[in-house]
């Protein structure tokens, strides 16, 4: 406005510092006024804010004083001796269920498949003879793999499916030179489960050997060994020279088996029992069985041998 005097500026002092940065500072009216400085502060923090942080505070001292009462008064844990420690691990292993064994695999697989076969022999002069051996269902037709020794001769032959079905039976093949036969039964279970067949050709000494039967009538006895030989030559019941290419193996066999099946760890039959061998002459078992492999025994029922 006319006759004012008009405004002077001067620059502010720049100082260091946060929130601080240069201005013009306006010089009052009046002689000797100094303008107030402008002066930036912080934001302070809402009082809500500081309330929650305190709260906070609060709370976590709480919280540890809680926990060092409770380490000071509480009972105080007694370390288990080894022995206790000893307890528990044996309380745990008893109630695990450890895997099945080789031979109760392999049983698992191939029971279906096995046939306990009864034979009746009537002499003409009035004497009766009975058998016992085992045989091994080879496909969906029926056909039945056995030793021609356990059926050759008989008049009446009968076999038990292992669903208990009962069923006369004749002799539908035979291989002589290798003391095998195939048999025909009449009457055939409802559920029919072939047995599968493996390669006698991939055996190693050495591997697994499992043998499901009827040892002395004791129907679907199970044990196990190992292949001891492979190509062996022996004579066999029906022969009257030695017979090359057999299974060597020690699973334990007696009269009754033969004819049964003797099976690799994935439950494969690899050949057919026909023989054991004792330097005794007597029919039980000391540790060496023959096998018939299967290639050889299941060309009798007309498969081609692999």
């Amino acid at each position: 406005m006319a006759g004012e005097k008009p405004t002077r500026l001067r620059p502010a002092v720049r100082t260091k510092g946060l929130g601080h940065y240069p201005v013009n500072l306006p010089v009052g009216n009046e002689p000797g006024s100094v303008a107030e400085p402008v002066i930036q502060t912080r934001r302070r923090l809402p009082r809500i804010a500081w309330q929650s942080v305190a709260l906070v505070g609060v709370s976590v001292a709480l919280t540890l004083v809680i926990m060092f009462a409770y380490s000071a008064l509480g009972p105080a844990q007694t370390p288990m001796t080894q022995r206790e420690v000893s307890t528990i691990v044996a309380r745990v292993m008893a109630s695990a269920t450890p895997p099945p064994s080789t031979a109760a695999r392999v049983y698992d697989i191939i029971a279906p498949s096995v046939v306990f076969i009864q034979t009746h022999i009537q002499s003409d002069q009035g004497d009766s003879e009975d058998s016992r051996g085992t045989g091994v269902v080879l496909d969906e037709s029926g056909d039945i793999l056995t030793s021609l020794h356990v059926v050759q001769g008989a008049d009446e032959i009968e076999v038990i499916f292992a669903d208990n079905t009962h069923s006369k039976a004749e002799i539908a093949g035979t291989l002589g030179d290798k003391d095998i036969a195939v048999l025909k039964a009449e009457t055939l279970p409802q559920v029919l489960v072939p047995a599968t067949l493996g390669s006698p050709s991939s055996l190693r000494v050495g591997d697994e050997a499992i043998v499901v039967g009827n040892p002395f009538g004791l129907r679907h006895s199970v044990t196990a060994g190992v292949i001891s030989g492979l190509d062996r030559s022996f004579k066999l019941p029906n022969t009257e020279e030695p017979v090359p290419g057999l299974i060597q193996f020690d699973a334990a066999v007696n009269p009754g088996n033969s004819g049964g099946p003797l099976l690799n760890r994935d439950g494969e039959v690899v050949g057919i029992v026909t023989a054991l061998a004792n330097p005794t002459e007597q029919s039980v078992f000391i540790g060496i069985g023959f096998a018939v492999p299967i290639d050889v025994a299941a060309s009798a029922a007309g498969a081609p041998q692999y």
